[in-house]
């Protein structure tokens, strides 16, 4: 099992995965107002790749997860990231890959110098990786969304402690500019490919 940077050829793997796990009405939800016409962030974007899944081989792998991050702009002008989606196909759920996903891409992050991120999820399975609501308190949604779902995780802390208002998309002229980077920190994540131990796949029922 390798986790890796997101290629194009991955695109059409990575739609199917989405439609499968989410239905095809997942672009109706409010996150995708956010995701509308803009790239997502792609350093971070990152797939889990089987080498030894049946019918396939190191030259053409099964994409088995995926994991994305946009760039989102809150009303008062503060840039952050906003995970998602996140999908992993549902004969692998049980190894454990969309946690070993959330740390790879959450590493690269704050090694590219972003300031914070944000997400929508079930709170009592993304604390484990730090996120919480008080982070967020001062933002809002452009949809309805349950709001114990809405999530920040701050890498420097009280980067969102100033942020308020309606988060909205990037500006197709801005990108979400890490707040500090170095070289070596930059080239570090952009390189970096975890090859992992294959994961034993729960049987589909």
């Amino acid at each position: 099992m390798i986790l890796t940077t997101e290629l194009p050829a991955h695109a059409g793997a990575i739609e199917r995965l989405l439609d499968t796990a989410f239905g095809p009405k997942r672009k109706a939800k409010t996150v995708y107002r956010l995701r509308r016409g803009v790239a997502p962030v792609a350093d971070l974007c990152m797939v889990a790749l089987d080498e030894e899944a049946p019918g396939y081989s190191a030259a053409q792998p099964r994409l088995v997860a995926s994991i994305r991050y946009w760039p989102v702009m809150a009303a008062d002008g503060t840039m952050t990231l906003m995970l998602g989606p996140i999908a992993v196909a549902e004969d692998y759920r049980s190894a454990g890959l969309g946690g070993q996903l959330i740390r790879a891409s959450l590493a690269r992050a704050e090694a590219l110098g972003y300031a914070s991120v944000l997400l929508v999820g079930d709170a009592p399975y993304y604390n484990r990786f730090g996120f919480t609501r008080q982070p967020v308190l001062g933002l809002k949604l452009p949809g309805p969304v349950e709001l114990d779902r809405f999530l920040g995780l701050e890498f420097i802390p009280g980067s969102l402690s100033n942020a308020h208002g309606m988060l909205g998309r990037a500006p197709v002229t801005r990108t979400a500019v890490p707040a500090a980077t170095t070289v070596e920190a930059a080239a570090a994540a952009e390189t970096g490919v975890a090859k992992l131990a294959r994961p034993r796949r729960r049987a589909v029922r």
